[in-house]
């Protein structure tokens, strides 16, 4: 039984929007955190970062934040809103008899909460890391974090993992 760390799309053209209630930079570093305290525990961390379908050429910005991935990382691009569909994910996390996901990133109502209700669908257990992600706008984070993802498992903050 091990847990996970999944953090979804943590690149720079997506950090450096205006983002709510938390930065991009918070976000960065609370997820930065928590990867070094997973990494040091053995626990994987997996890194996710989306690509556009069907253009030549990604938009500037579209790697990882600099110096986020690490020797040992799963890394997983996505061409969907959440991180399962079509990217092997399931089958790396099963390969590591991994059974919960720590969810965090950006942003809140968008690529997390999808890639939330899949791994539900999956049958992870699934956490979240609320002060380590952020939305589009404050009143859309606050619901998600208040009203949508207790129903979909346990609500924490990057203090719960230190």
């Amino acid at each position: 039984m091990t847990s996970a760390l999944i953090l979804i799309d943590l690149m720079p053209r997506i950090i450096d929007m205006p983002l709510a209630p938390h930065s991009g930079a918070e976000v960065l570093g609370r997820c930065r955190e928590l990867a070094t305290s997973f990494r040091a525990n053995g626990r994987p961390v997996v890194q996710v970062r989306v690509e556009r379908p069907n253009v030549a050429e990604q938009p500037p910005g579209s790697d990882f934040a600099e110096g986020l991935v690490r020797d040992g990382d799963i890394v997983v691009v996505k061409r969907t809103i959440g991180a399962f569909y079509g990217t092997g994910l399931d089958e790396q996390l099963r390969k590591r008899d991994v059974d919960t996901v720590v969810l965090a990133g950006l942003v809140t109502t968008m690529g997390v909460e999808s890639t939330a209700r899949a791994a539900a669908d999956h049958g992870y257990e699934v956490e979240f890391v609320t002060d380590a992600m952020s939305g589009l706008a404050a009143d859309e984070h606050a619901f998600a974090v208040e009203r949508t993802f207790p129903r979909f498992g346990e609500v924490r903050s990057t203090a719960d993992y230190r």
